[in-house]
């Protein structure tokens, strides 16, 4: 999995976490009873198995020991599999939010998921949270409430990104997801980078 809230600084980093009793951090107007209680299983083996796929490929990787669970991943983990969490490896992003490096990590990652791997980035196709209407969030706690339709270049973007990933593969998609970045739309669909490079 990669997070959309974790970036390693260095230029060319990236970690994977290893932390074996990693905590959650608290996520804003959602209530704790919410994910508090949520079990959380590290896979350490395949932390080691990622960084050395990634160490393999020239990547310039390292393990973090102390990394916790950020709100992107665990909300995902409680949505998709409410029965309990899966053995489950986050991965970080580089603050450079190169695409072209992103690809790069997601290629060589890729061959896990012929081993039965699932590989998940919680990031999304739009998220700036500076155009938001935050008062239903705010008042109510409600943040399924759309009070005001979305945005005409939000949904133009969105389309966008649904037409690369339905539309083109191999070389040609991770071109075209890495052009998206230049979409006249691409910066009101997302404020900071780190969402899209998830």
């Amino acid at each position: 999995m990669m997070g959309a809230h974790w970036d390693s600084a260095g230029k060319d980093q990236i970690e994977v976490s290893a932390n074996p009793t990693p905590q959650k951090s608290p996520v804003g107007y959602v209530h704790p009873s919410k994910y508090v209680h949520y079990e959380l299983k590290p896979d350490i083996p395949t932390s080691h198995r990622c960084l050395s796929l990634l160490k393999d490929a020239g990547l310039n990787a390292g393990l973090n020991e102390k990394f916790d669970w950020i709100h992107d991943t665990f909300l995902i983990l409680i949505r998709m599999f409410p029965n309990g969490c899966p053995p489950t490896t986050i991965v970080s992003m580089n603050a450079y939010y190169d695409p072209h490096f992103h690809v790069r990590v997601g290629a060589t990652l890729r061959p896990l998921r012929e081993q039965g791997y699932l590989i998940i980035g919680t990031g999304g196709a739009v998220h700036n949270l500076y155009r938001n209407v935050w008062n239903p969030m705010i008042n109510y706690r409600d943040n399924f409430a759309q009070v005001v339709a979305p945005e005409k270049a939000m949904l133009e973007f969105r389309q966008s990104v649904e037409d690369v990933f339905t539309q083109n593969k191999g070389p040609k998609l991770r071109r075209a997801v890495a052009r998206l970045m230049k979409h006249p739309q691409f910066r009101d669909a997302h404020g900071t980078d780190d969402h899209f490079m998830a």
